[in-house]
């Protein structure tokens, strides 16, 4: 609580200072029973402002009837100051429209000041300047009154504040009655790029790359004619196995698996496509010869996948009604049975697809193996990012760049060469974590132009807006998030009471240090090492009046992080620590 004027201020200089404007000479004797209370008393940052509640309480018998009193709030800082909504007094005679305090019963009145958070606010001080007005005597007009003495310029100060500048605002400032000192700036520490999610890689250290060929047979035979195996191309096949010897990252496997069209016998196909696997191995190993590679063989029966597959890619008339029967029917016998009483289509078949899967199928599995871990550090170390595909570059990204700033430059590189929606999106991810949110959101953004899908970008879209203070942004984009993003934006709101019962570890704890919550937000940094968390503990036991222990978890955290002595210093939390005397 403080007095609107200072109660130390004796009678003869309240005479002197009214003097001139006579409707103040009652009140000023009786100034030390106004009082100004604003709550809080260290202002707070919520969602990129901050606000107080200034409550003015006037006595019995003290405002005069014909008297108007002016009070602007200001905060102040170095370099600069802002000021708020101004609010005029009037006694009862007075012909105006302000707030009327009567005389007789004087009254409570409070007042909501709010102002756009400027960092250069966080070392301010929320002051009253006071101005009177009074029909009779020299203030007329607004007077400016000091409200820590309640005096009234002298010709030489007001000679300085007609001059302006930098005398005129530092006059102003001694002028001003402080009732708030600091701006609590906590909520700024919530980490949004905790929550953000990575969009995940394709990247595979072993690859498998297939090649086929087709040894076609003619119906109810297992020959392999030279026709058949020469239009199988069997040349390329092999040129493909010899090329791939030369290199050493790569494991070749042959199969060949013998098939039979599903028309005929059931028992009889079975034992034809087997026929078929081995006379196409028994092709397939003299082509290889002197290869090293062994060639092993299987067979299948009747190819009814096969069999599907050809006629879903074919223009065969009344081919949905053919899949139909595939799904209906399990038998093989049955099968074949509903689709030769398709007389129209049954034809077709015959010429178009039964021929293509009375075959031995040659095929060629290898399996290549990548960059070792190794290998791959020594390319990023040198720059040498075009040596690495997309999904190798995601991966590094992801598991071995050494700090968040490499990590960016990493995924910077490959979104912009693979235009690839993942990694503008992971790259939004370590800017955030960098700090950069701007950046951060644009990254985003771009990830969603390029169709990220949707719930996966959404979080990440809001924790971003969260991160830049654009919180009815973030809250459109939060609609449809999980928990953890609504809680989030619960806090950036300054609801932490329901930011508390979802949000877990560092960000729960600074939910629950705003809602004073402290014993649960020490639970939350339970086995957190990290210098913020330290940093944070420092503020708990400040707020606990456990000073010793805050200068030891304050040098802790700056020890980790030397960075956080400067933040120290300008932290509105930490104030009673270094008037105690502490130094870093």
């Amino acid at each position: 609580m403080k007095n609107l004027f200072k109660a130390s201020v004796v009678l003869v200089m309240a005479a002197m200072a009214f003097s001139s404007c006579n409707c103040f000479k009652k009140m000023a004797k009786h100034q030390d029973e106004v009082s100004i209370v604003c709550t809080p008393e260290v202002l707070v940052l919520n969602n990129g402002k901050v606000s107080a509640d200034i409550t003015a309480s006037f006595p019995e018998k003290y405002f005069n009837a014909k008297a108007v009193l002016k009070v602007t709030p200001v905060i102040v800082f170095e370099g600069g100051e802002v000021a708020g909504a101004t609010k005029y007094y009037q006694g009862s005679k007075v012909d105006d429209n302000y707030t009327v305090v009567d005389k007789k019963s004087g009254g409570k009145f409070t007042q909501h000041v709010e102002f756009a958070y400027d960092e250069r606010m966080q070392e301010c001080e929320l002051q009253l300047r006071v101005e009177i007005k009074c029909p009779k005597g020299k203030c007329k007009e607004f007077t400016l009154v000091n409200a820590n003495t309640g005096a009234i310029p002298t010709k030489d100060e007001a000679a300085v504040l007609a001059n302006g500048g930098a005398e005129a605002q530092a006059l102003l400032r001694e002028f001003g009655l402080t009732v708030a000192t600091g701006v609590n700036t906590l909520q700024k520490d919530i980490k949004f790029a905790d929550a953000m999610a990575d969009a995940a890689n394709n990247y595979k250290n072993v690859k498998t790359y297939v090649t086929k060929a087709d040894i076609l047979y003619a119906i109810n035979s297992s020959n392999a004619t030279k026709k058949a195996l020469k239009n199988a191309d069997l040349e390329e096949f092999k040129a493909n196995v010899d090329e791939t010897l030369n290199n050493d990252r790569a494991e070749q496997h042959i199969y060949v698996n013998g098939y039979a069209s599903p028309d005929g016998p059931e028992k009889f196909n079975d034992k034809l496509s087997k026929a078929r696997s081995e006379s196409g191995k028994k092709a397939v190993v003299k082509l290889l010869k002197g290869t090293g590679l062994e060639t092993d063989a299987a067979f299948y029966g009747e190819d009814w996948e096969g069999f599907q597959e050809l006629v879903a890619a074919s223009n065969i008339e009344d081919k949905d009604l053919i899949l139909q029967v595939l799904k209906m029917y399990e038998s093989s016998t049955q099968r074949e049975a509903e689709i030769k009483n398709m007389a129209s289509v049954f034809n077709a078949l015959k010429n178009d697809i039964l021929p293509k899967l009375r075959r031995a199928q040659v095929v060629n599995s290898t399996d290549v193996t990548g960059k070792t871990d190794a290998e791959m550090k020594e390319l990023l170390k040198a720059k040498n990012y075009d040596a690495l595909d997309n999904e190798e570059l995601l991966y590094c990204a992801e598991s071995l760049a050494e700090c968040n700033k490499c990590k960016a430059e990493i995924l910077k590189y490959t979104a912009e060469k693979y235009n690839d929606a993942r990694a503008y999106n992971n790259l939004g991810v370590a800017y955030a974590k960098l700090g950069e949110n701007e950046a951060s959101l644009k990254a985003f953004e771009k990830a969603a132009k390029l169709g990220l899908n949707t719930a996966e970008i959404d979080d990440n879209l809001a924790l971003a807006n969260l991160a830049n203070g654009n919180v009815d942004a973030a809250k459109k984009y939060a609609a449809s998030a999980d928990a953890e993003t609504k809680s989030l934006v619960a806090a950036a709101e300054g609801n932490y009471e329901q930011a508390a019962k979802t949000l877990k570890g560092y960000n729960a704890a600074v939910a629950n240090v705003m809602n004073e919550n402290y014993t649960a937000a020490k639970q939350n940094l339970s086995g957190d090492n990290s210098a913020d968390a330290d940093y944070l503990r420092a503020v708990v036991a400040v707020k606990e009046g456990d000073l010793e222990t805050a200068k030891a978890q304050l040098k802790s955290a700056v020890s980790k992080n030397g960075k956080l002595a400067e933040k120290a210093a300008k932290d509105a939390n930490l104030k009673p620590l270094f008037k105690n005397g502490f130094a870093l």
